[in-house]
C-alpha cells in the first residue's frame, strides 16, 4: 500500500472528511513543489535566479489558494462609504486635515447637525481636492513622481499581434506614443525629470525594448521590467502544465502572467524600485497603458506631497461612479475599519445582484493608483501585502483545461495605512478595449494636445454616447477598412451597427442610429450622408460607375 493511500485512511479513520481534505491538500502542495523543482532544473545558468524567484512566488500563491474556501469577504461586514463621501457638501473652502477633509468649525448645513469635529470620510471628491490649488513649487512636488504604466498585454482581442500597447489610436499615435508625449510635455513644461516604467511580461517584453529605441530623442527615462511569469495548471490534477522553462513550442501555453497584483513584487525583485528610491522618488502613478485618460494630475498629486496636517497617505485609489455598463467592476467599500477592493468574483452568489446595483454601490475602481514607494518597499519587506486570488479558468488551444492564478494591484489597498478614495470625473476613465472603444477615441468627440484627449467642447453633453459595433468590426484591421473617415459623432446619442455595414467619407451621426444589415446583406452608408434618429436595415449597395 501506497504511503499516499495509508495517509488517506487514517484520515477517514480519525476526523473524517476535514482531515482528509487536508492529507489531499498536504499531498498535493508536496506534488507541486516536486514538479517545480524538475522544472526549476532546466533553466539555464543566467536565468537561474530569476526563475527561482517566479516559482517562490507560484507557491506561495498556490499554497494560499489551496487553504482559501468560497467567497473571500464576509457579506454581512461590507460598509458602502457615506453617502455624502461622493459630493462636496461643505458650503466654501475652509481649513482641512490630512486627507483633505474640511475641518467644520460650529458651522451649520442646512438639514445637518455639524460639531467642532473633523470630518473623516474614506472617499473624497476631486472637486475639493482640486479647490486646494497648486503650490508655486509644483515643479519639485513633480520631481518626487514616477509613472508606470500596466504593459504586459497583447492586442489579441482586438485581432492584433504584439503589445497593446503598440495599437494606433489615435493620428498614427500608438497608446505608448501617448504615454511618451504626456510625460515629455509635463518634462518641458516644469523643467522636471519625471521618468516612465513599463511593467512588461514575457508577452510583451521583447517587441516593446526594439520600440523604445524610437524615444532616445526625447525628454522622458524609459526603464522596464518584467512582471513574473507562472505556470498555468490542470483543472483536474491541479499540477502545472509546463515541463520546463521554455515558452516556445509545446511550452508556448504553459506560463502566464499572473495579472497587475504581481506589480509590487516584480517591481521590488528588479531592484528598480531601490534605484529610484535612490534617486529620490517617492510616490507611483500606477495606470492601464490603453486607459487614455489616466494623465498625471497635479491637484491629486500636490495632495498627496502635502497634506494638510503632514500625514502623507500611502495608497490612492481613483474612483468613479458607475453606469450601468459598469455594473460588473470592482467597488471601493469599507471592511473591519479600512478601504477594501471588492471583485465580483469575490462576492457569494446570493448577493452578486446587489453588488451590481448602481443605486447602492456608486463608484468603481478605475485603476488609477498613486502608491507610496516606501510604503510598497516596507511592506514587501515584510511580507505584508494582502490580495485576494482571482481563479481564472481557461482553455488551451489542444482543448485542455487549464487555471491561472492571478492578483490585482488594487486588491493591496488594505494593506497600506491611511489609504484613501478620490472620485474623480469620468473622464479620467477612458480605456480602450474594444473597437468600439477605439471609434469613440478617434473621432471629432476628443481632441489631441500633448498626448492628451480632452473632450471636444463642441460636444453639448459631457457624457460620451454608448456605441456598439458587431462582430464584423471587432478585429482593428476590418474596422479601419470599414470606415473610408471616421464620421462625425458630436452629436451622437448611441450607436449600434450590426452585420456587413460599411462607412463613406464625412458621414455624420445624430441622436440615435441602428444599423443592421442582415445575414447576406450588406449596408454601404454614402459619403457624406447625415443620419439622424434613424434605423437603417435591408441591403443597400452603393455601386461605383
Amino acid at each position: 500500500m501506497s504511503r499516499f493511500v495509508q495517509d488517506l485512511s487514517k484520515a477517514m479513520s480519525q476526523d473524517g472528511a476535514s482531515q482528509f481534505q487536508e492529507v489531499i491538500r498536504q499531498e498535493l502542495e508536496l506534488s507541486v513543489k516536486k514538479e517545480l523543482e524538475k522544472i526549476l532544473t532546466t533553466a539555464p545558468s543566467h536565468e537561474f535566479e530569476h526563475t527561482k524567484k517566479d516559482l517562490d512566488g507560484f507557491r506561495k500563491l498556490f499554497h494560499r489558494f489551496l487553504q482559501e474556501k468560497g467567497p473571500s469577504v464576509d457579506w454581512g461586514k461590507i460598509q458602502r462609504p457615506p453617502e455624502d463621501s461622493l459630493f462636496w457638501p461643505w458650503a466654501a473652502c475652509g481649513t482641512f486635515d490630512c486627507r483633505g477633509n474640511a475641518v467644520v468649525h460650529r458651522t451649520s448645513i442646512p438639514g445637518r447637525k455639524v460639531t467642532e469635529e473633523t470630518d473623516d470620510r474614506p472617499i473624497q471628491p476631486y472637486e475639493k481636492i482640486k479647490a486646494r490649488g497648486l503650490p508655486d513649487n509644483i515643479s519639485s512636488v513633480l520631481n518626487k513622481l514616477v509613472v508606470v504604466k500596466l504593459n504586459g498585454g497583447l492586442g489579441t482581442s482586438m485581432g492584433c499581434k504584439g503589445p497593446k500597447s503598440l495599437i494606433g489610436v489615435r493620428n498614427e499615435n500608438t497608446f505608448l506614443d501617448l504615454t511618451v508625449q504626456q510625460i515629455e510635455h509635463l518634462n518641458k513644461t516644469y523643467n522636471t525629470d519625471v521618468p516612465l516604467v513599463l511593467m512588461n511580461s514575457f508577452n510583451t517584453d521583447e517587441d516593446t525594448k526594439k520600440i523604445l529605441q524610437k524615444y532616445s530623442h526625447c525628454r522622458v527615462k524609459i526603464y522596464t521590467f518584467n512582471q513574473s511569469r507562472y505556470p498555468r495548471i490542470n483543472k483536474e490534477s491541479l499540477l502545472p502544465v509546463a515541463k520546463d522553462v521554455s515558452y516556445s513550442g509545446e511550452n508556448t501555453e504553459a506560463w502566464y502572467p499572473p495579472g497587475h497584483g504581481d506589480i509590487y513584487a516584480s517591481f521590488y525583485n528588479s531592484g528598480l524600485l531601490d534605484t529610484l528610491i535612490g534617486e529620490g522618488k517617492e510616490y507611483i502613478f500606477v495606470s492601464n497603458i490603453d486607459n487614455l485618460g489616466a494623465t498625471v494630475d497635479l491637484y491629486i498629486l500636490n495632495h498627496l506631497m502635502n497634506p494638510p496636517n503632514g500625514k502623507r497617505c500611502e495608497f490612492v485609489m481613483e474612483v468613479t461612479n458607475k453606469t450601468r455598463a459598469d455594473v460588473k467592476g470592482g467597488t471601493l467599500t469599507q471592511y473591519e475599519g479600512k478601504l477594501r477592493l471588492v471583485e465580483i468574483a469575490q462576492v457569494p452568489k446570493a448577493h452578486v445582484d446587489e453588488f451590481k446595483s448602481v443605486s447602492k454601490f456608486k463608484i468603481f475602481n478605475t485603476n488609477n493608483l498613486w502608491i507610496s514607494l516606501a510604503a510598497v518597499r516596507r511592506l514587501q519587506e515584510q511580507n505584508a501585502i494582502d490580495m485576494e486570488i482571482i481563479v481564472n479558468p481557461k482553455t488551451l488551444d489542444g482543448g485542455l483545461n487549464v487555471i491561472q492564478l492571478e492578483t490585482a494591484v488594487g486588491a493591496a489597498i488594505k494593506s497600506f495605512e491611511n489609504s484613501l478614495g478620490i472620485n474623480v470625473p469620468r473622464s479620467r476613465f477612458l480605456p480602450v478595449k474594444t473597437t468600439s472603444d477605439l471609434l469613440l477615441v478617434m473621432s471629432n468627440l476628443y481632441s489631441l494636445n500633448a498626448g492628451s484627449l480632452t473632450m471636444s467642447e463642441k460636444r453639448e453633453f459631457p457624457t460620451v454616447p454608448l456605441v456598439k459595433l458587431g462582430s464584423s468590426f471587432t478585429k482593428v484591421q476590418d474596422y479601419l477598412r470599414r470606415f473610408e473617415s471616421i464620421p462625425d459623432m458630436l452629436e451622437l446619442d448611441h450607436l449600434t451597427v450590426s452585420g456587413d455595414v460599411t462607412f463613406g467619407k464625412n458621414v455624420s451621426l445624430k441622436g440615435t442610429v441602428i444599423i443592421i444589415a442582415n445575414h447576406g446583406d450588406r449596408i454601404d452608408i454614402p459619403p457624406g450622408a447625415v443620419l439622424e434618429n434613424k434605423i437603417v436595415s435591408g441591403n443597400l449597395r452603393i455601386l461605383d460607375h
